[in-house]
């Protein structure tokens, strides 16, 4: 909940001119910006030609109804939305997100033509119990059980440990390697041997453009889901730069 319609679209317009005198920005990997929804429209202007995709930060499960202060997966879509993130650490802990509620919301985004990030991850209470892994298998499973090959290959997933969320604290790349191979696993055992090695899988928490290139270093980490150092371009687009290096 940062940067008002304004403020999002200077925002979206420094990235779009790094983008633009960047000679490597053909090769860079793909870039979602995803603002608070008042901002949708005027960043969706603000990066149109810049190669940015655009994303929002949630969506209902229901395509339309009586459910006030909700945006659906069809609204999105209309401001320019091709991404759309589910089941962040926030909302699931903030806001009372349950696993079942956050397969709904895939399902909803994947129904109204978006591609679905789907966050997973433990809290510090968890991990030190010894429980992340049971936790990723629980979030993971239930997101995708019942899904074809085809549309859990059309999502992307973010693990993000809740206690390195705005905390600077940070997995080291090691404890991200390890979640997203039981992530992996996790797909393999639920859709069919090879659905894990298929899965693109960000790491999410505290990404900045210090720790990026040792975390993009990791062979199972495919890219980030970047918080508070996206309020900033020039570190924001470090990040950018950081993961075309790694391939």
């Amino acid at each position: 909940m940062n940067r008002t319609s304004p403020e999002g679209a200077a925002l979206a317009r420094e990235l779009a001119a790094l983008g633009a005198a960047d000679p490597a920005s053909a090769t860079a990997p793909i870039v979602v910006l995803c603002p608070a929804a008042p901002a949708l429209e005027s960043v969706a202007k603000a990066i149109t030609g810049g190669g940015m995709a655009l994303g929002g930060q949630n969506v209902h499960s229901e395509p339309h109804g009586a459910y006030t202060g909700e945006v659906s997966g069809a609204m999105l879509r209309a401001v320019g939305c091709t991404w759309v993130i589910v089941g962040h650490s926030e909302r699931r802990h903030g806001m009372g997100e349950t696993d079942a509620m956050v397969a709904a919301k895939l399902r909803a985004a994947q129904r109204d033509g978006l591609t679905p990030i789907v966050c997973v991850g433990e809290t510090l209470a968890e991990r030190e119990k010894g429980d992340t892994e049971a936790v990723l298998v629980r979030q993971v499973t239930v997101a995708y059980h019942g899904l074809t090959a085809t549309a859990a290959g059309a999502t992307a997933i973010a693990y993000e440990p809740v206690w390195a969320i705005g905390t600077g604290k940070v997995a080291t790349p090691e404890q991200a390697r390890d979640a997203h191979r039981v992530v992996r696993a996790t797909l393999d055992r639920v859709l069919g041997a090879g659905a894990g090695e298929k899965a693109a899988i960000l790491y999410g928490g505290s990404v900045n453009a210090g720790n990026a290139a040792a975390l993009f270093a990791e062979a199972d980490v495919d890219g980030a889901l970047v918080g508070g150092a996206s309020l900033e371009a020039a570190s924001f687009w470090k990040i950018v730069t950081a993961a075309r290096a790694a391939g």
